[in-house]
């Protein structure tokens, strides 16, 4: 889903509505000359959307891609990819080494990573809080804001147990398959997650009914017990609890996990333990933020 198929698809853009984001991002055309006008929504510069499609081919532990690398992730053709890295390029948000024959971020993407994190009050106040529960559990804790059908971490608290998970901000996990992706389900209306739910689909393939019988456990869970689980179709090794962090406004959702090393959490620990813990946790963080709508 990390391609130019993300023009296409209304779901893949900041979070939304269900009928904003339907509204807003009309199908791709897949010439150049288009670019400014696709026949559908003449606000939407398409030229615009395929640079930052650009900035979204990297991934956690690759430094450097070649235009044929980012031409093959994004659909787009190798001419268009050359146009785009070389803008990126003159503006500082791509640098080129000339001795790998590749580009890697500039530091203004950072700067712009930072901002957003920077705004986030959220990881002020929960901080303190997730810490103390890391130290606690001796696992982690984190806070996931959606990108995509994606959570990614912008807040990490780790325990000092050596054997624990290492993700930190940046981080980025299915939405589907997570304990924190659930939550983030959770927190939605109605019609908005039954709009991400009919994409999941889409993208699950045959794996479709194990997901939606493992998210649906979780809609059971979190109504139940006020926390979703794991289940392992992530990661089996993987124990966590997800809870959402409500908001009126739904671009505000995100979804705090507490999770580690399966054989250190055992299901009973996580039902009786951690999972109140955490929703605790979340309903004092709304508390303090004047979110809380429940």
């Amino acid at each position: 889903m990390d391609s130019i198929q993300s023009l296409e698809d209304p779901l893949l853009a900041a979070p939304a509505t269900s009928q904003e984001l339907q509204e807003e991002l009309p199908q791709a055309p897949q010439d150049d000359a288009a670019d400014e006008d696709n026949g559908k929504d003449r606000q939407f510069v398409t030229a615009l959307a395929r640079g930052l499609e650009i900035l979204r081919c990297f991934r956690p532990g690759e430094a450097y891609l070649t235009n044929s690398e980012m031409a093959k992730r994004t659909g787009m053709p190798k001419p268009t990819i050359s146009r785009l890295t070389y803008t990126l390029t003159k503006l500082g948000y791509l640098t080129y080494s000339a001795d790998q024959g590749r580009y890697q971020l500039g530091a203004p993407v950072l700067a712009l990573g930072y901002t957003l994190l920077a705004n986030l009050d959220v990881r002020k106040l929960a901080r303190p809080a997730m810490q103390e529960l890391a130290e606690y559990a001796q696992c982690s804790v984190a806070i996931g804001i959606r990108d995509r059908l994606h959570m990614v971490y912008v807040e990490a608290c780790r325990g000092s147990a050596a054997v624990t998970l290492r993700r930190d901000a940046g981080s980025r996990i299915p939405l589907a398959t997570t304990a924190m992706g659930k939550a983030y389900l959770c927190g939605l209306p109605q019609t908005d997650r039954d709009f991400l739910m009919d994409h999941i689909r889409l993208t699950a393939d045959t794996n479709w009914p194990k997901i939606k019988t493992d998210i649906e456990q979780g809609f059971k869970d979190y109504q139940d017990r006020g926390f979703v689980l794991s289940s392992g179709l992530w990661d089996a090794n993987i124990s966590a609890v997800g809870v959402p962090l409500l908001d009126q406004d739904i671009a505000r959702t995100m979804a705090f996990n507490c999770g580690g090393p399966a054989f250190l959490l055992p299901y009973e620990k996580l039902v009786e333990d951690l999972g109140p813990r955490l929703v605790q946790l979340v309903r004092n963080v709304e508390i303090s933020m004047g979110r809380h709508i429940g």
